[in-house]
Parts: C-alpha cells; structure tokens; sequence
C-alpha cells in the first residue's frame, strides 16, 4: 500500500506501488474509517498507538488494559486541508497565528511519508514498536514560508507503554539563509472530568496569558486547576510535569527536551460551542499539557538541525494531601 501523495500532487493511474516496508514488525499500516492511512503500533501486552500520515499525528495511544489515553473529538474531520481535532497535532512551523501562515503552521495538516532510512537515532534496544516519518516542504509551501527543511518524527511505544515522540528539523536550505520558527506538540489528553484534575509541576512558573493579550503573570497556586477557560503559556517550565486524574486514580507524567515551555489549553463552555469540529460538552473530559518553544523561537543556520522530545507515561496514583502519593514522580 503506498503512502498518500503530498498535497496538490496528481494521483498516480499506473500500476500499483510495491507494498511500503516498515523497519518494525510491531508496525502496521492500515486505512482508517475515513480512508486515510495510519501506522498501528502495537506493544507489549494490549499497548497500542495509531499514527496518521496525514499530519504526522498520533491519534490515540492506549494502556494494557486497552483504555484510551489520548482525546479525540467525535466531532474530528478526517478530511485535508482540516486538521485532526485531538491527539498530538505536530505545531510547526508556527504555534499560534502571526504573519501569513495558518494557525499552528502546516506541518499538522501535510501528508507526511514513511521514512525507511533515517539517520542513526540512539533508541533502546528494548523498543521494538516504532515508525519514522518524514516531512519535507512543497513547492506550495515554500511560497508561504520559503525555507527548504527536513523534518523527521519518531514515534515509539515503550516496554512499559510510555509513548514518545522524537522531532528532527534540519535547515537545508542552500543560500546560506537562517531560519526561524516556533514548535508544540498540541497534547490532547483524556481525562475524567476537568474538575477533578489539577497539573503540578509548574507552581511558581512564570506564564503569558493568551486570554490577557499574552500579559506575563506569576503562577500562585499550589497546582493549577480548573474552573474556566485556560490558554497560559508557562515559561521556562521543568521537564517533567504532572497530570493528576483523581477519579480515574491515574497520573500522567509529561517529560520534554529541548522544549522550554509548556502550553496550558482548554476551551471551556463557549469556545467549545464555537468549533464546528469539537463537541458542545467535550471540554469536561480533555486537557491540552504541550511541551513548546513559544516565547523565544528555534533557530537554525542551514545544516544545523534541532531535536525535541516528548515521552508520556500514566501511572497509578492516588491523591492525599495535595501530593502524589506514593508515587513522586516530579522528583523521579
């Protein structure tokens, strides 16, 4: 089965493409309900994530007991040039909306093809289920962002279920020209009721507001929890941050590299009624926690190349006291 053209290409009418290889026989790919294809990752016991090639985007990641980890609307489009309404949207070249590129960039809503030989990237001789993909510009978006790059994805399931996600952006361009950009992994988790859940880790952070014109504010509380719309960027966050679920007794644990800040995101009630993609009610069972480079962008001199990763584990907790117990996973 051969991967989707990139966008605007013709449709090839010739005879049928040889099968795509992948390098891990935990690897599958299979068309979705829409028709778009997808890499099925499976792991140990009943773990399992789905990746589109559309996007580059994992759209669900479950445990061994085969829950669902990540949120995806009932309301997603599964149709270009709309992007995937939940998951993880790859951000990039641009997280938010400036200049004359779309929201969020356009990485999260290209075709993205199956890389079967990316440079050497040091991996644990443990992970077997895995898939790496590739992103290059069109001549299409090079006139809206004229840089030539390379963007390489690896998407891994660990032995114990955790998901990580490995970014590699090169600067190819041959002109001898710089470029610049910001990044997030767009995290959509599933969570209980967003009551019940508080984040630790980023207590005493500094953050912009995008709901204040980006005001820079102090963070006051013990744990951030949640009661109306949030849309903080907190600045120079630690790289690991917590998720605590209390009805479901489980604990996300977001570790990053390379990417300094974090994204806080939920909708609430009016925003939520406002996405045609998005249910009315939706907000009460997801958190966006997006590892980020906002406030200060990356940037590459060509041939130089960036690396960013994002590794999510759920853990069983319990809550006492304002504190993981027994597990102190922010200090682990």
């Amino acid at each position: 089965m051969a991967s989707p053209a990139p966008a605007g290409a013709a449709s090839a009418a010739a005879s049928p493409s040889p099968p795509v290889q992948l390098p891990s026989p935990f690897a599958e790919l299979v068309k979705g309900p829409s028709g778009l294809e997808k890499i099925v990752l499976r792991g140990a016991r009943n773990c399992c994530a789905e990746i589109y090639l559309y996007g580059g985007q994992v759209t669900s990641w479950k445990n061994d007991n085969g829950e669902e980890l990540l949120f995806l609307s009932s309301k997603a489009i599964f149709k270009p040039p709309k992007a995937i309404r939940g998951g993880i949207p790859v951000c990039f070249p641009q997280f938010g909306t400036h200049g004359n590129l779309e929201q969020h960039g356009f990485a999260r809503n290209r075709f993205w093809t199956i890389d079967n030989n990316p440079p050497p990237l040091p991996v644990s001789p443990a992970i077997k289920a895995f898939v790496d993909l590739i992103l290059k510009p069109s001549e299409e978006d090079l006139k809206i962002w004229p840089h030539s790059f390379e963007f390489r994805l690896r998407v891994a399931l660990g032995p114990s279920g955790d998901l990580s996600l490995t970014s590699r952006i090169r600067n190819t361009n041959t002109d001898g020209r710089p470029f610049s950009y910001t990044f997030a992994y767009h995290t959509y988790f599933s969570v209980s009721d967003i009551s019940e859940v508080r984040v630790e880790g980023l207590e005493t952070m500094d953050y912009l507001d995008n709901l204040k014109a980006k005001e820079r504010f102090t963070e006051q509380g013990d744990a951030i929890v949640f009661e109306s719309e949030v849309d903080k960027v907190y600045l120079a966050a630690p790289s690991k941050i917590a998720i605590i679920d209390h009805e479901k007794k489980r604990t996300f644990v977001v570790t990053k590299e390379g990417l300094p800040d974090a994204v806080v995101w939920n909708p609430w009630d009016k925003k939520a009624k406002a996405m045609q993609d998005f249910g009315d009610a939706e907000y009460k069972s997801m958190l966006c926690v997006e590892p980020a480079a906002v406030e200060r962008p990356i940037t590459l001199k060509p041939g130089e190349e960036w690396k960013g990763r994002l590794v999510l584990s759920a853990v069983p907790s319990s809550y006492c006291s304002g504190q993981l117990d027994p597990l102190k996973v922010l200090q682990g």
